[in-house]
Formats: C-alpha cells, sequence, structure tokens
C-alpha cells in the first residue's frame, strides 16, 4: 500500500514538473498549483478483442465504475483534452483515474487522439494498461529474437517477480499456471521478452528454449507516463487471467477505487438426517423417483450417512480449517429412526458436534412445496383443479415444513438462521417447463417464518430476485451426484448422462448444444478420482476465484460410503492455498451473508449504470455521493479512516493487502468521506 501513496506523489510531481503549462495554473515561481480532481472511473478503449472484454468483465464485477468507447463505432466521441478533462469549481479534473487500451497506441502513434490521450496521462498521473500487446522497444521490450521467445503458453507457469510482490500482485504466493484444457487447442499465445530500461518485470516466465527470464506483464515508466504492459493473450473465464486480474486492476487504480473483490467458497450439504436414493447402474435410473421405469424404491438400499461419517466430517473440518453447511431435515430423521428401533447414532453423534458445523432450514420431511405434482405421466404436470386452475400446495402446508424443522433445531440448540431457507429441490419457485411461477402460496409462508434468504438454483436462475419480501440466493449445483454413494456409482452415472448413445449412454450431451460428450466413457474403477475430481475441483475453484459469493452445494450422500465430495473440497482448497498469500483468505460466508451480499451489488450496479454515484479523490481525501440507502462498496489503502462529524474511525476490513468494506455515510452526512493515508 505503500508503493500507492508513492505513485500518488509521483503523480504530484509529474504534474508540477510537467502539467503546469498544460492545466495553465502559472509560471515559474507561481505558488503550488492545488491538487487535481482525479474522478473514481475507468476509461476503456474496446477494440471487441477478448483482452479489453475481460478486464471490462473485472471492473465490473468489482463494482468499478467505467465508460467505454467502441473503437469501430463511427458515433464515438472524440478523444480530447475536453473529453478527458475539464475544471470544476476552480480545481482541475481529471475524468477518468485509469485508462485501459487494447494496445499502446490504439489511435496511431502521433495521431491527435493518442497525442491527446498521452497529454492526459502525463498531467494527471493517470496509468495505462496494454490489454495485450507484442514485444518490442516502444513498450519497453527487447525483440522476442534478442534471446526471448513467442508461442503458445498453454500449460506453461510463470512466477510473480520479487518485485510484482512487493507491489499490486502481493496476494499471490505460488506459481501461475496457464491452461491447457484441450491439447489439440492453442488457449494463450504470448510473447516472452527480457526488460529494457525503464521496465519492471512483474509477472515473468523462464524463456522456453533459452536461458533466464522474461515478462509476461510489467510495468513501462517513460516519458512521464506508466504503462502496464501484458503480453499474453487471454479472456475472462481462464484461470490465469480470474488469478492475475486483481494485480491489474490494483495497478490500473493505484489502490483506491469505488467496488471490493474477494474469493469465496461455501459447501451447502443438503439432506442431512435424510436418506438419499441410489442410482440403479441396471436400470439407468434412480428407483422411487417417478420416471424410474418400473421403479418402486425397491432392489435398491438409499444412501444415508452413519456416525462414522459424521465424525469424519468433523475431523476432515478441523484439519482443513472449513466450516460445511449442513442443510438439514429432522422430520425426515425422526421417521428414519422410528423405522429403525428408535435410534439414530446418526442424528446423536452429529447433534453432540453441533457447534462444529453452520445449520441450514431444509423443510421438516423435504415436501415438494410448488403445485401439487401429477406423476402419473413422464414428465410430470401439475394437478389442476375443477376450473381448470393449477393446484399449488397450501400455505400452511408451506409454512408447516418451515416452522416444524425450525421449531426441532431450537429444541435441539442448533445454530440455525430463521431468515435462511433451502426448500426441497428448490420448490415453490418456479420450475420450468411444468411451473413457470412460483407458488402463489410460497410468498406469505416464507413472511410468517420471518424467511428473508430462500435459496434457488443457479443452473436455473443465476440472478437473485424476490420471492415476496424474501430474495434468493442462487447456489451451483456440483456434478457430485445425490444418488451415488460409491466412485463407480458416480462414474456409471457420469457415463450415462455424458456419453453418446454409440457408446452405451444416454445421448443427452449430444442433444444438449452446451454440453460435451465424453471421448470415452469412463472406468467406473478410476474414473472418478482421475478425471471428474480434477474437472469438478476445476470448476468450483473457478467459481472461488471470480468475486462470486454464490454457494456450492451437494447432498449427505456425498459424506457417505466412499464419502464422494472430500477429494473434490481437497483440491480445490489445496490449489487455492498453494495460489494465494495468507493475507488472501478465502471467505466461507453463511448464506444470510451471501444474500445480502448479492443484494448490496444489485443496488450498487443499479447507481452506477443509472449515472447516480459521483465519487473524486483530492489529494488525500475520496469523497463518494450515491442514492440514500445505497451501500458504497470503496478499495482503498492500509491505514484509510473514515470520516465523521467530529473526527475519524476505521475504515473497513483487511484483505489482499488493501481495506475494504461495503459502507455509508455517517449520520447526517450527505456523502461518504475517506481520509487516504499521506
Amino acid at each position: 500500500m505503500a508503493q500507492s501513496a508513492h505513485r500518488w506523489r509521483d503523480a504530484a510531481a509529474v504534474l508540477a514538473a510537467a502539467g503546469l503549462l498544460v492545466l495553465g495554473l502559472g509560471a515559474p515561481g507561481a505558488s503550488a498549483a492545488p491538487a487535481p480532481r482525479i474522478d473514481l472511473k475507468v476509461l476503456v478503449v474496446d477494440n471487441g478483442d477478448s483482452p479489453v472484454e475481460a478486464i471490462t468483465a473485472e471492473l465490473r464485477n468489482t463494482g468499478i465504475p467505467y465508460t467505454t468507447v467502441e473503437l469501430d463505432d463511427s458515433g464515438r466521441p472524440t478523444i480530447d483534452t475536453a473529453f478527458l478533462s475539464d475544471t470544476v469549481s476552480g480545481t482541475p479534473r481529471a475524468k477518468y483515474q485509469g485508462v485501459v487500451l487494447p494496445n499502446e497506441a490504439p489511435f496511431g502513434s502521433g495521431s491527435a487522439e493518442q497525442t491527446a490521450l498521452e497529454t492526459y496521462e502525463k498531467t494527471f498521473g493517470i496509468p495505462q494498461v496494454d490489454a495485450y500487446t507484442w514485444a518490442h522497444p516502444e513498450v519497453g521490450l527487447d525483440y522476442t529474437t534478442a534471446g526471448g521467445w513467442s508461442g503458445s503458453l498453454d500449460g506453461r507457469e510463470a512466477a510473480v517477480t520479487t518485485e510484482g510482490k512487493a507491489g499490486v500482485f502481493g496476494y499471490l504466493d505460488g506459481p501461475v499456471a496457464f491452461e491447457d484444457n484441450a491439447p489439440d487447442t492453442q488457449e494463450s499465445y504470448g510473447y516472452v521478452a527480457k526488460p529494457r530500461t525503464g521496465f519492471t518485470s512483474y509477472v515473468d516466465i523462464a524463456v522456453p528454449s533459452g536461458t533466464g527470464r522474461g515478462s509476461l506483464i510489467g510495468e513501462y515508466a517513460h516519458d512521464g507516463r506508466r504503462e502496464l504492459v501484458v503480453t499474453f493473450a487471454y479472456n475472462q473465464y481462464q484461470q490465469q487471467f480470474r488469478v492475475l486480474a486483481r494485480g491489474i486492476v490494483e495497478w490500473l487504480t493505484q489502490g483506491v477505487h469505488l467496488g471490493q473483490n474477494r474469493n469465496y467458497f461455501s459447501v451447502h450439504v443438503d439432506d442431512v438426517l435424510a436418506p438419499d436414493s441410489r442410482w440403479d447402474t441396471v436400470r439407468n435410473c434412480t428407483p422411487g423417483d417417478f420416471d424410474c421405469v418400473g421403479g418402486d424404491g425397491e432392489g435398491t438400499t438409499p444412501i444415508r450417512m452413519t456416525a462414522d461419517d459424521a465424525a469424519y466430517a468433523a475431523q476432515w473440518e478441523a484439519a482443513s480449517g472449513f466450516t460445511l453447511d449442513l442443510v438439514f431435515n429432522a422430520g425426515s430423521g425422526e421417521e428414519w429412526k422410528s423405522e429403525n428401533g428408535n435410534v439414530d447414532a446418526l442424528a446423536d453423534k452429529l447433534l453432540a458436534d453441533k457447534a462444529k458445523y453452520r445449520w441450514v432450514n431444509h423443510t421438516y420431511t423435504h415436501a415438494f412445496l410448488g403445485c401439487v405434482q401429477d406423476t402419473s405421466t413422464v414428465p410430470w404436470s401439475c394437478a389442476k383443479n375443477a376450473d381448470g386452475s393449477t393446484q399449488y400446495v397450501s400455505r400452511a402446508d408451506i409454512s408447516a415444513e418451515i416452522s416444524n424443522n425450525y421449531n426441532w433445531a431450537l429444541t435441539h440448540g442448533l445454530s440455525t438462521d430463521r431468515t435462511e431457507l433451502v426448500t426441497g429441490e428448490h420448490s415453490g419457485l418456479k420450475s420450468l417447463p411444468q411451473q413457470p411461477a412460483d407458488n402463489p402460496n410460497l410468498a406469505g409462508a416464507l413472511a410468517d417464518n420471518g424467511v428473508k434468504w430462500t435459496a434457488s438454483d443457479n443452473s436455473r436462475e443465476p440472478a437473485q430476485r424476490a420471492a415476496g419480501s424474501a430474495l434468493t440466493v442462487p447456489r451451483y449445483p456440483m456434478n457430485v451426484y445425490y444418488n451415488t454413494g460409491t466412485k463407480a456409482e458416480m462414474a456409471d452415472e457420469y457415463n450415462w448422462i455424458y456419453t453418446s448413445k454409440a457408446d452405451g449412454g444416454s445421448g443427452l450431451c449430444e442433444d444438449n448444444p452446451t454440453s460435451t460428450c465424453l471421448s470415452e466413457p469412463l472406468s467406473t474403477s478410476t474414473g472418478y478420482e482421475s478425471y471428474i475430481v480434477p474437472q469438478e475441483a476445476r470448476t468450483a475453484l473457478g467459481h472461488a476465484i471470480s468475486n462470486d459469493p454464490r454457494p456450492h452445494y451437494a447432498h449427505q450422500s456425498n459424506l457417505s460410503e466412499d464419502r464422494l465430495l472430500y477429494p473434490v473440497l481437497d483440491e480445490v482448497l489445496a490449489d487455492y492455498r498453494a495460489l494465494y498469500a495468507d493475507n488472501t483468505p478465502l471467505e466461507n460466508p453463511r448464506q444470510s451473508a451471501i444474500g445480502t451480499e448479492l443484494k448490496y451489488r444489485a443496488g450498487w450496479q443499479s447507481a452506477v449504470d443509472n449515472g447516480s454515484v459521483s465519487a473524486y479523490r483530492v489529494g488525500t481525501t475520496v469523497t463518494v455521493t450515491a442514492p440514500s440507502g445505497t451501500h458504497i462498496p470503496v478499495t482503498a489503502p492500509v491505514g484509510t479512516k473514515k470520516n465523521t462529524l467530529l473526527g475519524t474511525t476505521a475504515f473497513g476490513t483487511p484483505y489482499a493487502g488493501e481495506l475494504s468494506a461495503w459502507t455509508t455515510p455517517e449520520l447526517l452526512q450527505t456523502a461518504l468521506t475517506l481520509t487516504l493515508p499521506s
């Protein structure tokens, strides 16, 4: 963070030395120029290529306001002095705190627009990111023919340099691996080059087929300007970009910006205390499900955790430093208990260790809470009333499912948050194609029970939305299936879904344009560990490092028998901790905190999109105004204070070497003001 302060002082020096004539602030010998106003907004010049699109997505995902100029838009504004700067109440104003360009000179070297942009950057000390360019002296690098290299980076490992770790990439510990998901496809091309004078490499790689190391990301300081030069291609979904994106944005904004970015991973384990039906590897369906031909629930043994499984879960949590959310059905557990000698060693062990988990209401018996299902046909349909209207589960029945489970939790001393709910199969919410609207009785039942956050399936509804006075919390389904307890069952069902009919599968992967078929079926003895675990861990890690708080969900069956979930979680946690420094922990929030985060984000993005946010810094003072009631996300250096009417108070919490928080103006204040460290 000291580096950010140094950069601001450097910018002030540039202003004093090179910008006085441009700003008309006086001749030599005049009094010191006032600090300029720097608006907290980024200018993005977009040529349509994936690197610029990736950085733009990172800005939006973080919550940083930006203005985009499309290069190929004939009606775009001209980049000139008036577009970039002006004066407000006698104070020179830079309208953008940073500039993202597709390369070092997209308007053409020496052109009027390029000259105006470079003059602006020198005058106000504004940094520029070159989203992707080649290695050449104009960006401070030798040509690759001078001891460098160019080619595919797929599967190679880059490292953060000492200078990078001391600066904006200090949140990283381990090597940064470039994806190589398709050996026959080039996924990332790059130029590996030796720095020249004025260039500081932040991320480098051993020169392939050569000696020494060459830069992939570095800062080029020249002519009173600073450029972050990126010499590899990428898109917003690739892991190497996701890992490095934070550093790129912090360099661009000098560590002071609206928005915040953290890494999140929460895991819900559904159906705790209830048994789950088992996949039939002969019939390729799940007996007990209405669409399993000949399936009446007989012939397979339901999957349910044992007391030993519960003991292992508690031990795993302690060893991994990670808390699971147990999403429980007490009524289903009581039914199982009554059918098994009125003894339940699983429940006893879980309750003995109850303080080690977070507990989430999953309704008492896991009943379907949407329309009344008519399962006489496949697929099922909604039953109809005599007048032809849809027949729905009643408000009273929904409320009983919620309250009975919550009351059981209170009786047994569980740390259940009344405001959180996960309905069975996310029922009650719309379920296409059969039920295109929410059960109209759901909203009232949620309100009756004080529910503010009800889970939804991210694969169906990725955006948070209202369900009466409650809001949804989208959850990612994990490809560790609820109806499998062993590795062989898991691989068998995976093969059925993801292999072609010619290979003995269902062919669903052939019919779904968003799916890809396996080249050949997985081995049922090794396929889970060798293929499915790495695939699912990579997917989950991708969500975790994308500032995405939405939880993942699996089922209690996956903590039983072969304990299928743990290898996935172990790989996610190990890969994360190998990449990130201790100052960037993996956040593990509960459902209500996730819902609140998503709510704040939606309110903030709406205010930004509506143009109702104003934010700027003058010297060490940051001022932000937004519509009343809007929670404002801010990231700033360590040492930043929040101003009150009578002084200052602490601001934010530490993360990745900075402070960040959702905050609002203090009492009787109409604007949020912060004081940065001098």
